[in-house]
């Protein structure tokens, strides 16, 4: 067997690691192989990407259509019928009940080809507004304070390398040191080049523990703890006047805000204590340059925009962006969570980051898609609104890559809604919680058994390429989108091939705030990736955003006025415990494809409920055993992991895993009223033993 060696890109998440991969002839598929000269990783990689080709193998994956006859279980079928069914399905519920009553949910993971690709299904075969990916989920709320800010949407504004290079960094509500390895060399060499880096995390995380300085808020104060920094920032006259002067707009309506936070309600509110609140203050101010970076700690909140805007103001004020080695960033989670937002699965954007109620937008849009701009439907439901109105106002549903049943807040109400429908279709790579409820069950192909572009966290146009051959039986998302297309009356306008796709996207986005137009295929080869915006094909590439003017009509950055408010949960005497979430190092998201994995399960082999000894006592647990946690919504059991090194009023529960141990049965669905990004983070539950 030749023993060629393809370069591609790890399918997890957004660091998107690069990786060679390399055919076997041991009954494997193909192997894992170090591509050390590709610059965001070096070659290292987490458990996850040295395991993923385990997913690739017939036991693990779906190797063929299934299909669900009234009540009855699914059964094989063939691709023909299959599709048939989904065409039938969809184009019933449209002559029935409107095209509003047909939705689709794609996904973070989706390749931009894909993601593009769906989107114009959504509004040009179905004409249907009502489509939003999980992406809702992983960074919304960082995305529209973004905007609101700065003008624009990228989730880092410079490249990983600038964080080693820079004087401070804050890491807010992240923990890159489990949710994807590789990125903590950054953090470790800004320390060895005599950087400082300050963590703020309810939990005292692997990544706190590389930190010099900890803070631990009580969850859902994020917004209050940035105020009250900035508060102390005024007070101790750090402001960078002429950077706030010449460079920004509405710094007094914030200053305001910051002022009604003393330090002294700060500590109140947060638990962290004033002279901390001082030190980190001071080791930011007093580095030459610094960068403020946040996760969905601060952003899955129902008040996510704001507590990143009060954090993008302390940036502002202390001129910590839109010069070098400074700035605000986001860490997005999924694989292609910046791209998927980017190109048209979102409710209310087309291809280029273009907003759908922007009539140029349309008009530009639509002519690339050989279309009636007045026929594009405007703006639909976010992702939990779509889920809520399942069986109600959306009777038939297509899911594409996502896993709603466990990655949704109110996973047990999202579950029944699911059931409600009248009919549900899904293609994926394995058989998911959600694939399993449903009427059509299309298998697809995975990240190694095809091309497409991704783009990372950094704002980097990546290039996965095909390694392997899929099995038979198995086809890509774009081949059903086609076929689909096809059966709903619209034969052309829908490649396969990913090139050809890419090419169009281009075209669509050109001009946009997102624009991919100077980007090829055969540059992202010759370039390790290219950064967008690029405008045309002469055009570097933008690796840094910001350096001279911001992307507003003036060039100026906007502070917006925050105030904390409380979470949409409070606890009291009935659920006295503030419940928070994450992942852990060996799973990823719903856990679809990872718990399919031997080697990671051994390593994370289920749900566990982590809580500190003096509740433990309380409540009478020991290490290992059974706890129920019950919130407003649900309960979830899972056995004890007792450690000090998270907060005494808070427990943390990984959500990779369906079944009792189900975080997300617990979890709030309240929404952010921009950026429309449930709490995650933060609902108020009772924890007891369980006998």
């Amino acid at each position: 067997m030749a023993r060629t060696e393809t370069s591609t890109h790890c399918p997890y998440c957004a660091l998107q690691c690069g990786m060679k991969l390399r055919p076997v002839a041991d009954g494997g598929v193909v192997e894992v192989v170090e591509r050390t000269e590709f610059p965001v990783n070096r070659g290292a990689l987490c458990g996850k990407g040295r395991t993923a080709p385990a997913v690739l193998a017939a036991g693990a994956r779906l190797t063929g259509p299934l299909v669900r006859d009234a009540g009855g279980p699914l059964v094989p079928a063939g691709w023909d019928e299959a599709l048939e069914r989904i065409a039938d399905g969809l184009r019933g519920t449209r002559a029935e009940h409107g095209a509003d009553a047909v939705g689709v949910f794609g996904g973070g993971g989706l390749t931009n080809e894909k993601a593009y690709s769906l989107g114009k299904f959504a509004r040009v075969v179905l004409g249907t507004s009502q489509i939003d990916y999980n992406g809702r989920f992983c960074m919304s709320s960082a995305a529209a304070a973004h905007q609101r800010a700065f003008g624009l949407d990228r989730g880092l504004p410079f490249p990983l390398e600038d964080i080693p290079r820079t004087g401070c960094v804050i890491l807010v509500g992240s923990n890159p040191a489990e949710t994807m390895p590789p990125a903590l060399r950054y953090f470790t060499e800004l320390r060895e080049n005599g950087g400082r880096l300050i963590v703020i995390d309810p939990r005292r995380t692997r990544t706190a523990e590389h930190a010099d300085l900890h803070l631990a808020p009580r969850p859902g104060t994020d917004l209050a703890l940035a105020l009250g920094m900035l508060h102390l920032v005024v007070a101790d006259g750090r402001v960078d006047e002429e950077f706030v002067r010449t460079r920004t707009r509405g710094w007094d309506e914030a200053r305001a805000g910051a002022m009604a936070h003393w330090p002294e309600l700060v500590e109140r509110l947060t638990g962290v204590p004033v002279p901390l609140l001082r030190e980190a203050v001071e080791m930011f101010c007093g580095a030459e340059a610094g960068m403020v970076l946040t996760a969905r700690g601060p952003e899955q909140q129902a008040k996510g925009t704001d507590t990143v805007g009060a954090w993008i103001n302390f940036c502002l004020a202390t001129g910590r962006a839109g010069r070098p080695l400074s700035g605000y960033g986001c860490l997005t989670g999924q694989g292609n969570g910046q791209g998927g937002r980017e190109h048209g699965q979102k409710a209310d954007q087309l291809p280029g980051y273009r907003r759908l109620t922007d009539p140029a937008a349309r008009r530009h849009v639509a002519g690339v898609w050989g279309v009636d701009p007045e026929t594009l439907p405007g703006p639909g439901r976010s992702a939990y609104e779509l889920l809520d109105a399942l069986g109600r106002d959306v009777r038939s549903l297509l899911v594409m890559g996502s896993n709603p049943v466990v990655s949704a807040p109110h996973a047990g109400h999202v579950e029944e809604r699911l059931r409600s429908l009248d009919f549900l279709a899904v293609a994926d790579v394995v058989l998911s919680e959600t694939a399993a409820l449903a009427d059509v069950v299309l298998p697809v192909t995975q990240w190694a058994e095809e091309s497409g572009t991704t783009t990372s966290l950094e704002g980097r146009v990546l290039l996965r390429r095909r390694a392997v051959t899929p099995p038979d039986g198995v086809r890509s998302d774009l081949e059903v989108l086609h076929a689909l297309a096809g059966l709903l009356g619209h034969g052309n306008g829908f490649p396969t091939d990913p090139e050809e796709v890419f090419d169009e996207l281009r075209r669509a986005s050109a001009g946009g705030p997102a624009d991919y137009a100077g980007i090829s295929y055969a540059r992202i080869a010759a370039e390790d990736g290219v950064f967008w915006p690029c405008p045309d094909e002469e055009h570097a590439g933008t690796p840094r955003l910001f350096l001279e003017r911001f992307a507003t009509d003036d060039g100026r950055a906007r502070f917006v006025p925050v105030t904390h408010r409380a979470p949409a949960e409070e606890t009291d005497a009935e659920y006295p415990v503030v419940l928070t979430t994450g992942r852990v190092v060996s799973q990823y998201q719903s856990g679809a494809q990872t718990r399919r994995v031997a080697e990671l399960n051994a390593a994370a082999p289920g749900p566990f409920v982590e809580l500190h000894p003096r509740l433990a006592e309380r409540i009478g647990v020991a290490e290992g055993e059974r706890v129920a946690v019950t919130s407003r919504r649900g309960r979830a059991v899972a056995p004890a992991r007792i450690t000090s090194s998270i907060r005494q009023d808070t427990v943390f529960m990984p959500f990779h895993w369906a079944g009792e141990g189900r975080a997300n049965s617990l979890t709030n669905p309240a929404l952010d009223p921009v950026s429309r990004m449930p709490e995650f983070k933060v609902c108020a539950v009772r924890v007891e033993a369980v006998g």
